[in-house]
């Protein structure tokens, strides 16, 4: 479900913000430090209870305000109204769907799938396994329902083992317990991802060969333990090693999905322009297999498309947007750079942004003029 009102007080250097976002494609055009990526962050944060621009959410809240408060309404029959916030003089984040209070963030998760593409994006390619293994529970979450129970039973296993590892307690009789919770759960959760990534898999090969063609590209999961052996045998044998570093060192929370071009890691051949590509693909490819396999959408929150991108992957990236039918909300810096992209049939609004005020103009149809 598109979202079709979107309310924000005391989000950065917004005192108010009210807008009426079209349920296709949104551009937010304006200079830098105008406004349009703090927009972005008032979404990502109404669903996943996080920004993208900060750890500590107190710090988007503006500096002469007392709280942040973000409203979003989705449309349907009924609409379903979101809303979180977040008060200076609390550590909590106040959350609400359709009126009711919540307490889980998986709630507004669930409700409001979202996909970010922004430079931090690139941290799929180049950062740590941690960040890749986030893109894939992200997916495995939002089409396996028990993947969430299965994933808080793990870790409240593992937190257990290592607190037993770092009181040098590995012969008491809890260890055994917990390690068999350990092997049960993250079994389960390695069929869970690998079965997902069975599925994603041909989704991405299509969605990057329509955006770049790098038939050398491969993705490949490694499931965090020696393959060929059960987990519950890696971790009794493991322990003496695992006592030494203080964790345990082999398991699900270790596992990893390399991007590669060949027999190398991808962001080593690549150029900043072509990992934009893969990155994006990942990302659409993600949204595409979701609504596949539940019906529903991804809104897709893309902070400076033009960059890295000529004219022509600009207008592929764009082509694949109306293909997907799905809400975007995309930001730039040049209103040029994105203005002939779209096709006339395609519902598309212009906003632009100046000094975190925002001016709405609709793009006609047929001439592609705001007014």
């Amino acid at each position: 479900m598109p979202l079709d009102r979107l309310a924000f007080q005391g989000l950065r250097n917004f005192k108010t913000l009210e807008l009426s976002p079209g349920p296709r494609i949104n551009v937010f055009v304006g200079e830098n430090g105008s406004g349009k990526t703090s927009l972005l962050e008032g979404i990502h944060v109404l669903g996943m209870g996080r920004s993208f621009r900060t750890r500590q959410l107190r710090n988007a809240i503006a500096h002469d305000a007392s709280e942040l408060v973000l409203h979003g309404r989705l449309d349907g029959e009924p609409p379903v109204p979101v809303g979180v916030r977040r008060r200076l003089d609390a550590d909590e984040l106040e959350m609400r769907l359709s009126g009711e209070k919540v307490g889980r963030v998986s709630e507004l998760v669930q409700t409001l799938p979202l996909q970010l593409i922004n430079p931090d994006a690139f941290r799929l390619l180049e950062g740590s396994p941690a960040g890749r293994r986030e893109f894939v529970d992200w997916g495995v979450f939002h089409v396996k329902h028990d993947f969430l129970d299965a994933w808080k039973r793990y870790r409240r296993a593992l937190k257990h083992r290592n607190a037993l590892l770092r009181h040098g307690r590995m012969q008491d009789a809890s260890m055994s317990a917990w390690e068999r919770e350990l092997a049960h759960w993250g079994a389960r959760m390695d069929d869970l991802r690998r079965a997902w990534l069975d599925a994603f898999l041909p989704v991405f090969q299509e969605t990057l060969e329509g955006l770049i063609s790098l038939p050398d590209l491969q993705l490949r999961y490694a499931r965090g333990w020696d393959r060929k052996r059960e987990l519950a045998e890696v971790l009794e044998q493991g322990r003496e090693t695992d006592q030494q570093m203080g964790f345990t060192q082999q398991g699900p929370q270790r596992a990893d999905l390399s991007i590669r071009l060949g027999r190398r890691p991808a962001v080593e051949i690549l150029s900043r322009g072509q990992q934009k590509l893969v990155v994006s693909a990942l990302k659409l490819a993600q949204g595409r297999l979701l609504e596949r396999l539940t019906g529903r959408s991804c809104v897709y929150l893309i902070d400076d498309l033009p960059a890295e991108l000529d004219d022509g992957r600009r207008r592929i990236f764009c082509e694949w947007l109306m293909h997907m039918r799905c809400q975007a909300f995309i930001t730039s810096v040049d209103p040029g750079a994105l203005m002939e992209q779209w096709d006339p049939n395609t519902p598309v609004s212009m906003f632009h942004v100046k000094h975190a005020e925002v001016g709405q103009g609709q793009l006609l149809p047929m001439d592609r003029q705001t007014s």
